[in-house]
């Protein structure tokens, strides 16, 4: 049997693990605090409903309602914690569970608060603001939302199934990380086994290609098997969103899940249109030459993320990762630096990897604390790019809690990637100075290519082009099936890449292997951040300490700005084409020096 073997959540080694106990000391702690919620709603309840009559009353509400929240959200990130590290403990599961009727609970309670506010009077509502300035911005989102507004009843009644709501996305994880299993496969004589994390962390970028091929065609032949229920449980989903979005009156199912990134239709399809057709020339070529460098007669989906250099790949341990991080980041300044890299020592970050984790990487914050990190580490250049990301999402919403309302902390989706992309183009400048030689230079940047943007500008770019045709026809009143859900993925890949790259069989089925589709109009909004993110690398390459403190100001700012908002206070007009533009033709630039390196180290060795 092949090394690849995947130990059970109990097996690894706790310092691989992050601590929850800064969270909660105990499970006994976490409980507690959490039966308390129901009674604590009730009062507020009790003590407000009908009766926001003047603006001191809605403040006073407020921060009540506010500090509940606050101890609501952080028992919910500590049973979600708990839970995403191994999905298949059935006591986690059961903690989940429980929480989320809870929650539902203490929602429908507290559902009363908005349902009135929207209800309230402008000049109430405007008086209030006037008041103070800590939930400005969130009064401001609610006058915002009247026009959308239901009877206090149903928002209370919707605030209530939330459980059922939630149930697609808890299915969908259930399916691919408890009950879906593989078998191991031979190639050459030797087994290896295979799992979920294995062929998204390991063996889509193995160097070999018959291991690499085998472990697709073996991969997605199990995906095939489940893709009836996954495509019944996303079109419950949409018909979820179609529902509500007819409820509340909204033109269609996309304006009613813009409305809650505060972008309009014009951005979300310039962003996608554009990529599809300016990016796709630039990411063929770059293709093509991981075709010739790896002698391959055909490229194959299969291989689209192999290194364009395995042999110089070189593994990088956890300790190691630190210089990495230290030396990436330091250009936003001490305070920053100090910020993140206590995520090594204080154990924020979750290294190990074991059966039942979630896949790929993710950072969930604790308002007032600090955040955690999901990982699963491989030691590859790929995963320290994916841990300066996630530190990204850490300190953007740790320095965003310490200025502003959690009601206002969150920023717009569309704006979500920016803080957590710009630290990979951080770590790409800071590889680059150290050293000349053109292997090196290749190597990082070919990581940059096949991490930063193929993963944003291509992956969730073709997520996002296949899941806007899937919405045209959930908004025209039809139903999407299996077959349908092939199609529409299948068809975004072939426009995309042409006739460079042969799409395997199997390739239609990654529509199965992302979550992001049980979350809105999120997949675009990977691309749209890193396109904020490469025009503000940009301009503090160019203009230092000034550009730097004004993208402090941006994190530190949360949600109290719109997109258009928080970019131009980043120095970057959003409301053109021109960002974008910027951005694909840098991507090209990018894939024209790394051939041009090619060519120089081909010339080296033949001299």
């Amino acid at each position: 049997m092949n090394e690849k073997k995947l130990l059970n959540r109990s097996e690894v080694d706790p310092s691989l693990t992050w601590d929850l106990t800064k969270i909660f000391p105990t499970v006994d702690d976490y409980e507690d605090l959490l039966s308390t919620f129901p009674e604590r709603s009730r009062l507020i309840q009790d003590t407000f409903k009908d009766n926001l009559l003047t603006p001191e009353k809605i403040i006073e509400c407020l921060e009540q309602y506010e500090t509940l929240l606050v101890d609501v959200y952080k028992a919910n990130a500590y049973a979600f914690l708990s839970s995403s590290v191994d999905e298949t403990d059935e006591e986690n599961q059961q903690r989940v569970a429980k929480a989320q009727m809870v929650f539902a609970k203490v929602f429908g309670n507290l559902s009363f608060v908005e349902s009135e506010l929207k209800e309230a009077d402008e000049k109430k509502l405007s008086s209030a603001i006037s008041l103070t300035g800590r939930y400005n911005e969130y009064l401001k989102d609610l006058l915002r939302q009247k026009p959308y507004k239901l009877h206090p009843d149903v928002e209370k009644t919707l605030v209530e199934l939330s459980p059922v709501f939630d149930a697609p996305y808890q299915i969908y994880n259930q399916a691919k990380l408890a009950d879906l299993s593989f078998p191991s496969f031979t190639v050459k004589g030797i087994e290896h086994p295979l799992s979920f994390v294995l062929f998204e962390n390991d063996y889509q970028m193995e160097p070999e290609k018959d291991l690499r091929r085998e472990a697709f065609s073996v991969f997605s032949k199990e995906l095939r098997k489940y893709r009836n229920t996954m495509a019944g449980t996303y079109l419950s989903k949409l018909q979820e969103e179609k529902i509500l979005s007819d409820l509340r009156g909204f033109n269609s199912v996309f304006d009613y899940l813009l409305f809650e990134q505060k972008v309009d239709r014009s951005l979300y399809d310039r962003q996608i249109d554009l990529i599809m057709s300016e990016l796709a020339p630039h990411m063929r070529r770059y293709a093509k030459l991981l075709q010739q460098e790896h002698g391959l007669e055909q490229m194959t989906y299969a291989d689209l993320k192999i290194s364009i250099d395995p042999d110089y790949d070189p593994k990088i341990s956890i300790e190691e990762s630190k210089e990495y991080v230290k030396g990436a980041l330091s250009i936003l300044g001490e305070d920053y630096l100090n910020l993140v890299m206590a995520a090594y020592d204080e154990r924020w970050i979750d290294f190990a990897q074991n059966t039942g984790k979630s896949t790929g990487g993710f950072c969930a914050s604790v308002y007032g604390q600090n955040s955690y990190i999901l990982l699963s580490w491989s030691g590859l250049m790929s995963e320290v790019f994916t841990l300066v990301h996630e530190l990204g999402h850490a300190a953007h919403f740790m320095l965003s809690s310490e200025e502003v309302s959690l009601l206002e902390q969150d920023p717009s989706m569309y704006f979500v990637e920016a803080p957590s992309t710009i630290n990979e183009l951080f770590l790409t400048n800071y590889l680059m100075k150290k050293s000349s030689d053109p292997r090196f230079k290749r190597w990082v940047l070919s990581s940059m290519v096949a991490n930063t943007y193929y993963h944003n500008f291509v992956t969730h770019l073709l997520e996002a082009t296949y899941q806007r045709e899937v919405y045209k026809l959930i908004d025209r009143g039809e139903s999407v099936h299996a077959n349908t859900l092939d199609r529409l993925k299948r068809k975004a890949l072939e426009d995309f890449w042409g006739e460079d790259v042969h799409l395997n069989e199997g390739a239609e089925l990654t529509w199965m292997r992302q979550p992001h589709y049980y979350d809105g109009l999120y997949p675009y909004t990977y691309s749209a951040g890193l396109t904020v993110a490469t025009e503000v690398n940009q301009r503090i390459l160019i203009e230092g300490k000034t550009a730097v403190q004004d993208w402090i100001k941006v994190l530190k700012a949360g949600g109290t700005l719109e997109p258009v908002g928080l970019s131009r206070l980043a120095g970057i007009d959003i409301t053109t084409d021109r960002p974008l533009r910027n951005t694909i033709a840098y991507i090209g630039s990018l894939i024209d020096e790394i051939d041009e390196l090619t060519k120089e180290i081909h010339r080296q060795s033949t001299q």
